[in-house]
């Protein structure tokens, strides 16, 4: 971690305790401080500023960096968990439009059902998507928080799901991994990014030069939170930048679960992106046009 990354962490820090401070100190009465209505003990408003935190340090530490290819703007699609409809109707519109995506699949969930997001995959799904053109990574095997197991049952998982997409796909130089839950930790990061080519957060924004590979920023399109001109100015500032923008959710329909979207959103977004005439590509053909350039030049 760098001087001047550490240097904005405690800033930032410095100024939240300064600002916690000054509320429990003057201008409050007691039961309005007992209450716990004050900005910054709104239980929102503190988990927001707690994963601000812990985004911002994760982010800085367990760095693998590279530059982007020259170029234009790049983007992405990808689909967590794998649920069929994430084929079926998000690879299909993918594909009349001439796009690929990347779907990180727990194989431990191939052929289950979830009662939010509909049926998981099943092998006959797997040699489509192949054959379609879309990318196969992986999610770990059961689909595991590396919070809540120990680094050596998630690094466990992590590969054993790795393998099990191996044997769909055959084995290949490099591999792409999406962090179940979007979570991270330090120790994970450095531990998972050293055994594999990509790693796939939740942390909003556009990846610019230099990437970090253990922790690629992601941006999700789910049905709740979904707002078109969002989506809109952040492609433009992706095309203004030149970067890399990743899209994530996982199932497509009519009445999606909390973390899916409609179909009409998903092509809304498509037809966004084809008009921003951004390349679109699969995770790993960005991560392996990267890899054939120069190492990105580390700060002195």
């Amino acid at each position: 971690m760098d001087g001047s990354f550490c240097s904005r962490l405690w800033a930032e820090l410095a100024g939240f305790l300064r600002r916690t401070v000054r509320f429990l100190t003057t201008g409050s009465s007691t039961s309005s401080k007992s209450s716990l209505k004050g900005e910054f003990f709104d239980s929102m408003s503190l988990r927001r500023l707690l994963g601000g935190v812990r985004s911002r340090v994760l982010s800085g530490v367990q760095r693998r960096e590279f530059r982007l290819p020259e170029g234009g703007p790049l983007i992405s699609f990808t689909f967590d968990d794998f649920p069929l409809s994430a084929l079926e109707v998000g690879g299909a519109i993918l594909k009349s439009n001439g796009m690929s995506g990347t779907y990180y699949a727990a194989m431990g969930l191939m052929g289950k059902t979830s009662p939010e997001a509909g049926p998981y995959f099943s092998g006959g799904e797997l040699e489509t998507l192949l054959k379609d053109g879309h990318e196969l990574g992986s999610h770990t095997f059961g689909h595991i928080s590396c919070r809540t197991a120990s680094l050596s049952d998630f690094t466990a998982d992590v590969m054993k799901g790795k393998e099990a997409v191996e044997r769909i796909t055959g084995a290949r130089p490099s591999h792409h991994f999406a962090y179940p839950y979007g979570h991270v930790t330090w120790r994970a990061k450095g531990m998972i990014g050293a055994r594999l080519t990509s790693c796939r957060g939740i942390y909003p924004g556009i990846n610019t030069s230099p990437v970090d590979l253990n922790l690629l920023r992601a941006n999700n399109l789910y049905s709740g939170s979904y707002r078109w001109e969002a989506v809109r100015r952040l492609i433009e500032q992706n095309s203004q930048q030149r970067g890399w923008l990743i899209f994530y959710t996982h199932d497509l329909s009519d009445r999606p679960s909390d973390f899916g979207c409609t179909p009409a959103q998903f092509e809304s977004v498509v037809k966004l992106v084809q008009q921003s005439r951004a390349t679109v590509l699969p995770v790993g053909k960005v991560a392996a046009n990267a890899a054939s350039l120069p190492p990105y030049p580390k700060e002195k």
